[in-house]
């Protein structure tokens, strides 16, 4: 594996904006940020020339799967994706795998799955589910970055959702661990509400699957756990955002200083639900694609700081649980993937803003990192930080092929989408983990606890 004493481009993005630089690096880390042509004689120099160089992306919402599913995804597999797109440090979510990481115990089953395999730093979300308050310390103490629960149905059976009883359990050890706890904020209640009456609309259109669950459902999830985050001074994380209407509310409680953040994802970003076409599930992810005017007052929150960062929920499954020959969504499997497409696919749609590179960096790479705890390690290009670097070409345009995806199950709505900004070279603590479709070496990622670096 090729290590790297300094990496040099035209456009390095830094806090203090995009500039001619040379990052030296030294020991993995980041020893200076110096001039474009402070490159001493005899150091191994990765010279990107024009090409952007700027901090890997942290992807906080990825569901590897494995132990128990790694027919669904695997470690190996999730983190080549993840170099290739970038991504320097991830965080898998405690669902999809068998067992679930709601235990300290199963945290360690899945820490052994993962040894050797990632190509990438992995940190570990715990899970709140009914009846593991007393295992919530322990997760802690074994380096979780926090939890995560369900409040509707998760769609497997290890992870079971969460009403207002059980939060009110969990919330008070949440406190006084001072853990985030995120939340997949949709009730059942609005939900039930209206699925009763499709019962006779067609489940191959996109609209029955999208009329099924309403914006109602998240945002009165979103005030729910906003009044909880009140009453016990918790740390709530509201995951994958899709609704506009929930905007309101999250702005208020942030202005009101309670401790709330929120989360969206390319996919709401990228699509709207008017090219949604028939049977076409690889669309399928819950809460679900919204229109183009929803889609619009997401970008205007990410711009007001209302959203705080973007991640994928990398969600995927065995072709065959799309349902793609009936092409029903309701019983399709919703998740979509996308671990290796979130950089071009938000530059794409963001590429002639000027400050298009500085967003990407604060949305994709310092927002998470922050709000894993990694805000003095990651995410960001100055000295003392890890030299966990991706250098990619802005102005090369591709088609999205299979073949060129590293993820475990090629399909998913990118499919054939024309894109813009190719990853070029990755680097994780300075060694080289990514260079134009090879994987240099042996996997190198660590396996993250919190609190350690």
């Amino acid at each position: 594996m090729k290590t790297i004493q300094a990496i040099r481009s035209k456009r390095v993005v830094t806090p203090e904006g995009t500039k001619p630089a040379t990052v030296h690096i030294r020991d993995g880390v980041i020893a200076a940020i110096a001039g474009y042509e402070d490159i001493s004689s005899g150091k191994n120099v990765y010279d990107a020339g024009d090409l952007v160089v700027m901090p890997g992306l942290v992807d906080t919402h990825v569901h590897i799967n494995e132990p128990g599913r790694t027919d669904w995804e695997g470690f190996e597999t999730a983190t080549r994706a993840a170099a290739a797109g970038g991504v320097t440090t991830l965080t898998d979510m405690p669902l999809n795998s068998i067992p679930a990481t709601t235990t300290a115990a199963a945290l360690e089953i899945k820490r052994a799955a993962a040894s050797k395999k990632c190509r990438v730093n992995v940190g570990f979300w715990g899970g709140v589910v009914p009846g593991n308050v007393g295992e919530l310390a322990a997760l802690h103490r074994a380096g979780v970055f926090g939890f995560k629960c369900f409040l509707v149905p998760s769609g497997v059976p290890e992870f079971e959702s969460v009403g207002e009883r059980d939060l009110r359990l969990a919330l008070p050890e949440l406190a006084s661990l001072d853990a985030s706890l995120l939340v997949h904020a949709e009730l059942p209640g609005p939900i039930e509400k209206v699925v009763g009456k499709l019962a006779k609309a067609d489940p191959r259109k996109y609209k029955t699957w999208l009329r099924s669950r309403p914006p109602a459902a998240e945002t009165e999830a979103v005030d729910m756990m906003i009044r909880l985050a009140r009453e016990f001074k918790t740390r709530v994380h509201i995951v994958h955002l899709s609704s506009e209407r929930s905007v309101r509310s999250i702005r208020r409680a942030k202005k009101d200083g309670f401790r709330v953040s929120t989360e969206t994802c390319p996919h709401y970003l990228f699509f709207s639900s008017s090219s949604v076409r028939s049977g076409r599930t690889e669309y399928k992810c819950a809460p679900p694609i919204r229109d183009s005017q929803n889609k619009k007052g997401l970008w205007a929150a990410l711009d007001k700081g209302t959203i705080d960062f973007i991640v994928s929920d990398h969600s995927p499954s065995p072709p065959a649980m799309k349902c793609q020959t009936t092409g029903d969504f309701f019983k399709a499997w919703g998740g979509i993937s996308s671990l290796q497409l979130g950089l071009p696919v938000i530059w794409t749609k963001l590429r002639a803003r000027k400050d298009s590179l500085e967003s990407i960096v604060r949305w994709m790479c310092s927002g998470p990192a922050q709000f894993m705890g990694l805000e003095k390690q990651k995410g960001t290009i100055a000295a003392g930080y890890d030299a966990d670097i991706v250098v990619w070409d802005p102005e090369k345009r591709f088609i999205v092929r299979p073949k060129m995806l590293h993820h475990r199950h090629k399909l998913t709505p990118y499919m054939n989408a024309p894109l813009r900004g190719e990853v070029q070279a990755t680097f994780l603590r300075g060694e080289m983990i990514y260079d134009h479709g090879r994987f240099p070496g042996a996997p190198r990622g660590s396996l993250l606890r919190r609190g350690e670096r």
